[in-house]
């Protein structure tokens, strides 16, 4: 039976020719060719500002970010892939993540004051990032800290499970051949949903 798959493309630029966007279109091919039911995500094409307090956070946000944040709360997986940026997320992926965050959407507190109430329990995440740098690099000298940081405080805090993560380093001198052995690699995973 297929899962419900919903894929985000955290690229924040909506111009041609970035990578990432390929790799969130070969993932999402490949599950739908596998029976599985996929929506997207282009945070690049959503108009949204910036949270600055507390009381907006607490508030449900406003179109167009209330509608995709359906696709979230209807999927089995969610996939979110990003381009390393300043050693940490775009901006605009975490400020879309913010949005789609507000009004108890991914942790509720706890009526008792006890641990919040993870309202994302029963699904499962991967992130796929991309960077110039090779992944064994950030790994081991910066110790991967934004990608773990965003899977526990984020995911993991909000009930994911399990949350796995990709790391595709060297992309811009990979060439050719490189990129498409990463499209490969990410097309598997939208095959076995993962």
């Amino acid at each position: 039976m297929g899962k419900r798959i919903c894929v985000i493309n955290g690229h924040p630029d909506s111009g041609e020719g970035h990578f990432v966007p390929a790799l969130a279109t070969a993932y999402a091919e490949a599950a739908e060719a596998a029976g599985h039911e996929v929506s997207r995500i282009d945070i690049a094409a959503l108009a949204f500002d910036f949270l600055h307090n507390a009381a907006e956070f607490a508030q449900p946000p406003a179109e167009p970010i209330a509608s995709e944040r359906e696709k979230i709360a209807a999927a089995d997986h969610v996939v979110l892939l990003y381009p390393l940026w300043a050693g940490s997320l775009p901006a605009r992926v975490k400020g879309f993540l913010e949005q789609v965050g507000r009004g108890d959407f991914f942790i509720k507190a706890s009526p008792e004051g006890k641990w919040p109430i993870r309202r994302m329990a029963g699904k499962s995440a991967r992130l796929i990032v991309t960077m110039g740098m090779p992944a064994l690099a950030y790994g081991l000298v910066f110790g991967a800290h934004s990608v773990k940081a965003t899977e526990q405080g984020i995911f993991k805090l909000s009930g994911f499970a399990p949350v796995r993560h990709t790391l595709l380093g060297g992309v811009d001198s990979a060439g050719q051949a490189g990129r498409e052995k990463m499209i490969t690699r990410v097309r598997a995973l939208g095959r076995r949903a993962l």
